[in-house]
């Protein structure tokens, strides 16, 4: 708390977290206060705190079950998403004429997910670490520099770019996957049970890539995107190389890089009080080019690091499961474009940076060739960044129940016109709603959707929801029917979704 109203970013975005639980008597409501972004002053913080308070208690009233996800009003959009029980983080959008500003409020909430999950796997929750220090300092320190690493990633300037229309054909909250045949699958399984062996008796999990794709998992779904995302960030080989994550690589325009997240954390003035808060060592697994590839394949990083009679000592990196909350350790090899992310259970490794020497001894000695094999195969197979793009369509494919999406490459989504993406984007939040609404209602049962649209510039705007499955496409260049239209979805869905979509 305590920062200073000398903003340099703009104030058309604010994220706040709070704590239902604190601050509940006079003079202590600024102990509620956990999180708040851009610097305001003090008044300020509570007064949209205070608002967003209000509107969750009066929302229970008519939904003691559900309580508000967002509210729009006249100025400002207001989303809400409860991370832990009475722990509220809320992003408040500015509404604005320009159309660059134009958003969906499902993939800004997602947003709010993604820093609450991706906090979660380093830190664990905050609940605990606010009965650990109860004056919740310990927690206001490490959320403030991981947020502010994580928003670095959407830093254009002094301009946070969140998502907005034109990112209608991405998905948070899933995994890309790479496509391989029966041979290549058979000799990845033979990889992850190859790695599991050098464990021992200890149970341990694995994740492999290639490239910024998917090819192996042992985790739950939820611990699968946690690692996936944090992987495609400052993991994978792209990027180490560029220092960027994928995500805002993929970005016009976006830079990422170190400096960036640096400035931004430098302007926020903070008073005497927040900067005695965060003396001590604060974890920062999402600072940028901190992670380096060692001659052995593995990767290290500084970021765990323990000081020790004023030097610093690497450790290795610890992250939390969402399923189990075990604490396990992160090893990381990496051999060309194939990266290997093994976990282990810190409770089973008695004799700690020791016992995970040898298991990555093991891995070295016992598993190495297999790798290199691998992801040779992988290689020769590998369609390059346009292999899952299929000529005259521009689709996103969503699997809600195995938590996977597939899209057009980013830059042939790029080709689009700003009219076929906005009418795409207003498409998708009417899907939004309809969806919303399918969760709570009180059959419980899932409704299937379908609209095709007819946008301003003559585009065909589709959507499609079956079974847990989405579809959305944009089709430019179709003949003048609707008919045409149809057809070209009903071909679409044969050939590359097992006629999930098909009509008949």
């Amino acid at each position: 708390m305590g920062l200073s109203s000398t903003p340099t970013v703009s104030e058309a975005i604010q994220i706040c977290i709070f704590d239902l639980r604190r601050g509940q008597h006079d003079g202590q409501e600024l102990d509620k206060i956990l999180f708040f972004f851009p610097t305001l002053p003090l008044s300020t913080q509570l007064s949209v705190i205070g608002l967003s308070e209000g509107l969750i208690t009066f929302t229970r009233i008519f939904s003691p079950q559900a309580a508000c996800e967002v509210i729009e009003a006249e100025r400002h959009s207001h989303i809400f998403y409860e991370a832990e029980m009475d722990i509220w983080m809320v992003m408040v959008v500015e509404k604005s004429k320009e159309t660059e500003a134009i958003w969906r409020t499902d993939a800004l909430r997602r947003v709010l997910k993604e820093i609450h999950s991706l906090f979660v796997l380093f830190h664990g929750s905050m609940r605990t670490m606010l009965e650990k220090e109860p004056n919740g300092g310990l927690l206001r320190s490490h959320l403030r520099y991981f947020i502010m690493d994580y928003l670095s990633d959407f830093l254009v300037g002094k301009k946070l770019q969140l998502p907005s229309f034109r990112d209608c054909l991405k998905e948070r909250e899933s995994v890309q996957m790479l496509t391989v045949g029966r041979e290549a699958a058979i000799e990845v399984q033979s990889l992850v049970r190859l790695v599991e062996s050098c464990a021992g008796n200890t149970q341990c999990h694995s994740l492999i890539l290639f490239q910024d794709l998917l090819v192996s998992t042992t985790l739950s779904s939820g611990d699968t995107i946690n690692l996936f995302s944090y992987a495609v960030r400052r993991l994978t080989p792209r990027a180490l190389s560029s220092g960027v994550s994928s995500w805002s690589y993929l970005r016009k325009g976006s830079t990422g890089s170190n400096p960036t997240s640096v400035s931004l954390l430098d302007s926020l003035s903070v008073s005497e009080q927040f900067k005695e808060e965060n003396s001590r060592h604060v974890l920062r697994p999402l600072k940028h080019d901190k992670w380096s590839k060692g001659k052995d394949g593995f990767l290290f990083t500084d970021i765990w690091g323990v000081e020790v009679g004023g030097s610093l000592i690497s450790e290795t990196p610890t992250v939390w499961l969402q399923q189990t909350e075990e604490r396990m350790y992160l090893c990381i090899y990496q051999y060309k474009s194939l990266t290997l992310i093994f976990l282990i259970p810190v409770s089973s490794i008695f004799n700690g940076e020791q016992g995970v020497s040898m298991v990555k001894q093991q891995v070295l000695e016992n598993a190495s060739l297999r790798i290199s094999k691998v992801e040779e195969k992988l290689s020769k197979g590998w369609g390059g960044e346009n292999a899952y793009h299929v000529s005259g369509y521009r689709y996103l494919l969503v699997d809600g129940d195995r938590y996977v999406s597939r899209a057009s490459p980013t830059g042939k989504v790029a080709t689009l016109s700003k009219e076929s993406l906005l009418a795409l984007n207003k498409l998708r939040e009417e899907a939004d709603l309809e969806k919303g609404r399918a969760r709570w209602d009180e059959q419980g049962h899932e409704k299937d959707l379908e609209v095709c649209i007819r946008a301003k510039n003559n585009a065909w705007v589709i959507a499609r929801i079956t079974r847990g499955k989405e579809l959305y496409m944009v089709l430019e260049k179709a003949n003048e029917t609707l008919l045409y239209a149809s057809d070209a979805v009903e071909k679409f869905s044969n050939r590359y979704c097992d006629r999930a979509f098909s009509l008949d």
